[in-house]
Formats: structure tokens, C-alpha cells, sequence
């Protein structure tokens, strides 16, 4: 079973590597103490056999370079996981579709629904369910099979304007066979106002909502209200104000 590359495994990797070489620079200095009092100790008319320590010379030259593999691949991680951050930065203050049936609703900007009908349907419509579970927003939605898009303008079913904050989405359909159709994927969208690493996996926040990267499917800049300059009157020289008449002319 394979796990997860993540900032939190990929840092306990490194420090078990250094942990490792520094073992083994402890051992091979021992190892040579040890050799080293040996060979001046030894019977010069019956020298110890080299054998033994010709092997723990070849066991510690293959240990020395799994660890220098292993300092590369930590090496190489570690670059992989700062490419993932760097690509997540550029995320933010994007507007990103992303599969999901939870959304947020900003208080401002429209969320668009995205879902995919196997086949054509009688009936069609999009549930919205707040943090509580409560409906607040059925409305009826394109039911022709495909992928197809509608968009919930945040207000309830009796047209007022809902708190802001977190809420589900369910599409409900219903089949020209009279049947219910089941597992409609669907996807939302929302505007990335930052990320965040969560036991080391890089994910985007999406108002309160923790959005991981490879659930996103789509991005693009993010849109601004347009904002209508305030009218003016052009000046075309007539003075229509009163004027004063100059001393000794009378105006009457």
C-alpha cells in the first residue's frame, strides 16, 4: 500500500535521513578504532584474517550510498512538493470550478452548478440545503442528458437573499422511465481566497471550505461587478445662474 506525498511526510523523510547518516558516521568511526587497535595488537607471525573486515568495509560503502540515494530522492521531493505550492499560489483570487456538492455563497457573486445527466429527464431540479440541513432553494434546471449548468443566485425559495457561508447541493431527477436517476456528479464554483496545508497536503479556501487541488477542474480570473460612472452635466459655457451688473448700469 502506497501513501501519500505530503510537506509533513516529506520532511520526516529528510530528518530520517540525516538521522541515518549521522548513525553511520558513528559506527564506521568505531568500526575504524576498533581496526585500527586490532592491527596494532595483532601476532606479527599470525596477522588476522582480512576477510572479515574487507566485508564491513563493503557493507558500510553500500549503506553510505542507499543514504546518498536517499538524500537525492528527499532532494527531489522537496522541489516536486515546492512546484505544488508554487502552482496552488496561483490559484488565488481565481474563480475555479472544482466537483463537489458543497459551495459558498459570498453574500455577492452567483455560484454556477455543474452536473451531468446520463440520460434525458422528466423532471429536474437543484436542491440547496444549509449548514443545518434545512431546504432553502428547490429550483427547477435544464434536463436534457449531458453535461448542463444552471446557476443559484443565493436567495430562497421566497426570493430573499441567504446568510453567507457554507451550503450543500443535491440534484434530484427523475427519468422519462419514471425511474430516479442516481449518481449525478456535480461541480461549483467559487473564488480562491487562499491556501492551506492540512497534515501536509496543500489544499485552496474557498470561503470556510478546505478545496483539494485535484478536484479542481477548471479556472479563470476572477470577474468584478462593473461599476457605472456617475453622470455629469458637460459644461458647454452657458451661465445660467444669476449674474451682477456692473456699477452705474441698472438691470431692470
Amino acid at each position: 500500500m502506497t501513501s501519500d506525498v505530503t510537506l509533513t511526510g516529506a520532511a520526516q523523510g529528510v530528518a530520517k535521513t540525516q538521522t541515518q547518516s549521522i548513525k553511520l558516521a558513528e559506527d564506521f568511526s568505531q568500526f575504524l578504532t576498533l581496526l585500527t587497535t586490532q592491527l596494532q595488537n595483532q601476532d606479527p607471525m599470525n596477522p588476522m584474517d582480512s576477510t572479515e573486515f574487507t566485508n564491513q568495509l563493503v557493507q558500510f560503502s553500500q549503506v553510505e550510498q542507499a543514504i546518498n540515494t536517499n538524500q537525492k530522492l528527499d532532494d527531489l521531493l522537496s522541489l516536486q512538493l515546492g512546484s505544488i505550492s508554487s502552482v496552488a499560489l496561483g490559484y488565488v483570487g481565481m474563480d475555479v470550478t472544482y466537483t463537489s456538492a458543497e459551495m459558498n455563497w459570498d453574500g455577492a457573486k452567483p455560484v454556477d452548478i455543474y452536473y451531468n445527466l446520463e440520460s434525458g429527464a422528466k423532471v429536474a431540479k437543484a436542491n440547496i440545503y444549509n449548514e443545518n440541513g434545512d431546504l432553502v432553494r428547490s429550483m427547477e434546471i435544464p434536463k436534457a442528458a449531458g453535461p448542463q449548468q444552471a446557476t443559484w443566485d443565493g436567495k430562497d425559495d421566497d426570493g430573499n437573499a441567504v446568510p453567507e457561508g457554507t451550503y450543500s447541493l443535491k440534484i434530484d431527477a427523475v427519468g422519462t422511465d419514471d425511474k430516479p436517476i442516481t449518481e449525478i456528479a456535480t461541480a461549483v464554483s467559487g473564488n480562491v481566497r487562499g491556501i492551506e496545508s492540512q497534515n501536509g497536503v496543500i489544499f485552496l479556501l474557498i470561503g470556510q471550505r478546505a478545496v483539494a487541488l485535484n478536484t479542481v477542474i477548471q479556472a479563470k480570473t476572477a470577474t468584478t461587478p462593473e461599476v457605472t460612472p456617475p453622470t455629469t452635466t458637460p459644461d458647454d459655457g452657458t451661465d445660467t445662474g444669476d449674474t451682477e451688473a456692473p456699477d452705474g448700469e441698472d438691470t431692470a
